[in-house]
């Protein structure tokens, strides 16, 4: 019988390469035990396809997950033509099998600017999307009819790495809740053809354009040679998901009653959501300040 794990306080972000075949959350549980974290969360679902980058928060951590989740994303995306699959990727059965045409690098590149900038995109049926409080996979799984929602996205470029007559290699750099099975999908409709994933790899998430991905085994081995003060190397401050909102930094008397939830002006101040900062230069919560300077406090960290 395995020892029951003990759980500890633990504040920090990792950089996880999730494996291909293994949800985000189970990608985080496993995580979560090998760190003893008491408390984890994921920044966005990648498909247990996929692979790449999942930022996971831990502990205070969790409290910025939700923005996070709002960033930017890049992509490299493998799309097998001539196919339709009930999942838009090569995980789903085959729907429809049709034969590619001859395409020129012209008609790909048109077909590729109507899927880019702000659009109108469906949901694929199988996305953890919610409808009615239930993933749109558990009804398609359950066999209910489904009508997938639209709504807008931003796509902000689309890269033809390679193309092949029945392939395709793509690099997508986009904005949250867009779908790359979706631009697959629609891309291969627009060719006439049909289309699915067949591979994708996130490569970047806001704020982390250049991240030094850790890996599950990486983290197995070490936990296995009970390197903890190893493991706990890799995560990254809370204060590292938060590098492109603007800081206001307070005094110990400032920063005292930003605590307390006490409102405070200086008229110095950016507007909007900042990150601030106490007089220890510690990150100890986020605030909102309006066009008077008047500095509320949204949420406190207690690192």
């Amino acid at each position: 019988m395995k020892p029951r794990i003990q759980f500890r306080r633990l504040d920090g972000i990792l950089l996880l390469d999730k494996p291909s075949g293994m949800s985000s959350n189970a990608a985080l549980q496993v995580a979560r035990r090998l760190f003893r974290a008491e408390k984890g969360g994921h920044t966005g679902s990648l498909d247990p396809l996929a692979t790449g980058l999942l930022p996971l928060c831990f502990g205070e951590a969790t409290k910025i997950a939700g923005l996070l989740l709002g960033s930017a994303k890049a992509y490299d995306a493998d799309i097998v033509l001539g196919q339709t699959t009930d999942t838009d990727d090569a995980e789903g059965q085959v729907l429809l099998q049709r034969p590619v045409p001859q395409i020129s690098a012209d008609t790909l590149q048109a077909a590729l600017a109507a899927l880019t900038g702000h659009i109108r995109q469906r949901a694929p049926i199988y996305s953890a999307l919610k409808q009615g409080g239930e993933p749109l996979y558990v009804k398609a799984r359950r066999g209910d009819a489904i009508e997938a929602p639209e709504r807008e996205v931003e796509v902000r470029s689309i890269e033809v790495l390679e193309q092949q007559p029945d392939r395709l290699r793509l690099r997508v750099t986009c904005g949250s809740g867009t779908y790359i099975r979706s631009i697959a999908r629609d891309l291969g409709e627009a060719l006439g053809c049909g289309a699915h994933i067949s591979a994708l790899r996130r490569l970047w998430v806001e704020p982390f354009a250049e991240p030094a991905m850790v890996t599950l085994d990486q983290l197995r081995s070490l936990a296995d040679s009970g390197d903890e003060t190893g493991m706990d190397a890799l995560l990254l401050p809370l204060s590292a998901g938060l590098v492109d909102y603007p800081r206001v930094d307070l005094d110990e008397q400032q920063a005292a009653r930003f605590c307390l939830g006490q409102r405070q002006r200086d008229t110095r101040w950016p507007q909007g959501l900042v990150v601030v900062h106490g007089a220890d230069g510690a990150a100890c919560g986020l605030g909102q300040v309006d066009e008077s300077g008047l500095l509320a406090s949204q949420r406190r960290f207690n690192l």
